[in-house]
């Protein structure tokens, strides 16, 4: 039998088309198979039991029945995994040591684990919209969450095969450039020679802006000027605005330069402003939207909340907004980028704001006859302090990410010094980035994206528990060994000739290993990273039970072969799922 990238979509397919055979069964009948207690096998299938209520027969006769007829459509089933019964009809599935040997050959390195998911969405295009700050202000603690659980879906969709496209929709148009720029001729700022504190002046000025409109009716009516300058393009407003954009911008790029984070298109707020007025007849014409109280908002009756509470598509004013502006880039991913779907990385307090937005895509498209994209907003929990409260500096403003990252740094360059005196300087230097930037991101990606979390630096740079600092030694754990034996890493591509497991030890790692490719798939299948964060933790305490109780440079070399390809392959799953989700890894700690 060949042996597939993912065992359980083998399973799967093998278990569709037996049920096909079995009387009461069926071509449509799912099978349900998850990954197993490891008291029972590797694989469970817990669709017959429901299937059988449903059709009021004994469970554990028809799991017989879908058995054998698995069986007897594949002969050389045994040769590669234990079947068997358990309860009221749940069907079990062990695989052998010899499949978990073949398995472990033909995926060896990053490349052939990348080759073997790259077929799950082949030929599909996503938009993933991520990061999205707000120009003329600085990136805060808010920001970390988007940012690095966007990259993270992004490249888990490009290792299994989408092509991807990473859209940062920043947020550079709308009523505060003209308090912004009405600060700045106020001011007489010199934006074409900005200091090394650029961004943060802009962000007061637009403060002061922002405290004049309210305070001053004179004030308030030179900043409304300012903005309808700005809006029919007076050349000189237009200047102003695009050097804001460039001074925010090589503020952002420093951040995301440090997280190893590249864009493929930077298109804010600005570039569908002049496509919003197609999308305001587009809807009336459809019906779908209609003038209430001056402004003009789509209703879904059917929705127990949208049917009262309305999508304003454009301000009583005239203005547009968030909707309208999202409508039309919806419209330009679909008839531009030719996206199949398109992600929205974005806090779940806009929750209500997605929800509206994915319905009125549906009904446009729909009444204009086109093929719409699946749409989904990922959203995500809230950073808190140990105070239980949104994280705030002392003084109760927002923490600044530059702030944040390089405290990160420095208190990772800290405890290296103390582990490692005797590094050099610049080794150390390049250990602390890695470790403090990586911490940054997994405390983050460790958790399910949907729940707030706590930040705590000393859970964060533990060397302890589920955290980057404890699998990134790890890898330089198995780094370290391979040194000791005297080899490279790809020196271990093939397998020893001969080689069985023997020891418990080297079958449950072995074990493990080959459940990687289902943690992709449980990781994807709801956009959660942290189900890929929770797999390499427990993987690395596997691997370091296995070295415990098994010596790896021992004299009989069919022993030391086969347990240093068990090393190596550790390392390259350990080091592919830790790319996956962002973090450099490093070969000494």
């Amino acid at each position: 039998m060949d042996i597939q990238f993912n065992p359980a979509v083998t399973l799967d397919r093998l278990l569709s088309a037996a049920a096909a055979e079995v009387e009461g069964l069926g071509a449509d009948f799912d099978a349900q198979l998850r990954p197993a207690d490891p008291r029972f096998g590797d694989y469970q299938a817990n669709g017959v039991l429901p299937w059988a209520k449903r059709q009021g027969v004994n469970p554990r006769q028809l799991a017989t029945a879908l058995l054998d007829a698995l069986n007897a459509r594949n002969p050389d089933l045994g040769d590669w995994v234990e079947t068997s019964i358990a309860g009221p009809g749940f069907i079990n599935f062990k695989l052998l040591p010899a499949f978990q040997l073949a398995w472990l050959k033909q995926y060896r390195d990053q490349a052939s684990l990348r080759a073997g998911a790259a077929g799950k969405l082949s030929g599909r295009k996503v938009v993933v919209d991520f990061s999205s700050p707000n120009t003329a202000k600085e990136m805060h603690v808010g920001h970390i969450r988007s940012t690095v659980i966007g990259e993270a879906i992004s490249r888990l969709l490009e290792f299994s095969g989408a092509e991807v496209i990473r859209d940062n929709h920043i947020g550079d148009w709308g009523t505060q450039f003209g308090m912004l720029i009405w600060a700045i001729k106020d001011s007489g700022c010199d934006l074409d020679n900005p200091g090394p504190n650029a961004l943060a002046e802009l962000e007061a000025l637009y403060k002061k802006g922002n405290a004049r409109y309210k305070e001053s009716p004179e004030a308030a009516d030179q900043i409304r000027a300012e903005l309808v300058k700005l809006q029919r393009g007076d050349p000189e407003s237009d200047r102003i605005w695009k050097r804001i954009t460039e001074i925010s911008w090589q503020a952002f790029q420093v951040i995301y330069d440090a997280l190893d984070i590249q864009f493929d298109l930077v298109l804010g707020e600005s570039h569908y402003r002049k496509q919003v007025d197609g999308i305001y007849q587009d809807l009336t014409e459809t019906g779908l939207a209609q003038e209430d109280q001056g402004a003009l908002v789509v209703f879904h009756p059917e929705h127990k909340r949208f049917a009262k509470q309305p999508f304003i598509v454009r301000k009583a004013d005239g203005a547009s907004n968030y909707a309208s502006t999202d409508l039309a880039t919806v419209r330009y991913r679909t008839d531009e980028l030719k996206a199949d779907e398109v992600i929205y990385v974005v806090d779940s307090r806009q929750s209500d704001h997605f929800e509206q937005l994915f319905l009125t895509v549906a009904k446009y498209y729909a009444a204009k006859g086109w093929k719409a994209p699946s749409m989904q907003h990922v959203s995500f929990g809230t950073v808190l302090g140990e105070n239980g409260k949104p994280i705030k500096t002392k003084e109760g403003g927002s923490v600044k990410l530059k702030d944040l990252m390089q405290e990160a740094i420095e208190r990772s360059f800290a405890v290296v010094t103390e582990k490692n005196p005797d590094l050099p300087e610049d080794e150390r230097r390049k250990i602390a980035e890695a470790v403090g930037l990586g911490a940054i991101r997994y405390i983050d990606l460790s958790q399910n994206r949907t729940s707030d979390y706590i930040f705590s630096w000393e859970r964060m740079l533990s060397f302890e528990g589920n955290t980057a600092p404890y699998l990134l030694y790890a890898v330089a754990r198995i780094h370290s060994i391979l040194r000791k034996a005297g080899i490279q890493p790809d020196q271990l591509d093939e397998l020893p000739q001969g080689a069985e497991l023997e020891s418990d030890g080297e079958k449950e790692l072995a074990r493990k290993l080959v459940l990687f490719p289902a943690t992709l798939d449980q990781t994807l299948s709801d956009l959660r990273p942290h189900f890929l964060g929770g797999y390499l933790f427990e993987l690395a305490g596997v691997f370091s039970s296995f070295y415990t109780a098994n010596k790896v440079l021992v004299d009989d070399p069919a022993v030391r072969d086969r347990r240093l390809m068990l090393c190596q392959r550790t390392l390259r799953v350990l080091e592919c799922g830790l790319h996956l989700l962002g973090l450099k890894t490093l070969e000494r700690m």
